[in-house]
């Protein structure tokens, strides 16, 4: 079992910059990846950046060039680095782990952090 706790979320006003924290614990192999989701209010959950346990990174269109995702494997633990934030950023953020067990992939989720940007 995996248990992924999220943290640095809050309210930050536009142009400015929050740095999100996913600290994993428990079982996690060593063939894993970590994404961030995030889901505003009517909307549907879209993925923000994902990375692998090697360090390969990937975005969404939206988000490209302004957040940095990265991790520090030795902390169990993958950062979100929001900069340039707009208004259309704010949204609960997700932390999601991808762990292969040998066999499938098993899926956990953290509970979310809420990034509001104001205008």
């Amino acid at each position: 079992q995996v248990q992924l706790v999220e943290s640095g979320g809050g309210l930050v006003q536009a142009g400015g910059s929050l740095r999100l924290s996913c600290a994993a614990s428990g079982s996690i192999f060593r063939r894993n990846a970590v994404a961030w989701y995030r889901q505003a209010p009517g909307k549907q959950r879209e993925l923000v950046a994902a990375i692998t346990n090697g360090g390969v990174a990937n975005y969404g269109d939206s988000v490209k060039g302004r957040f940095t995702i990265s991790r520090d494997n030795a902390k169990n633990t993958v950062y979100l680095q929001m900069d340039s934030l707009k208004p259309e950023d704010t949204a609960v953020y997700y932390c999601n782990l991808e762990n292969w067990d040998g066999s499938g992939w098993l899926v956990y989720w953290g509970q979310g952090t809420q990034v509001t940007v104001s205008s």
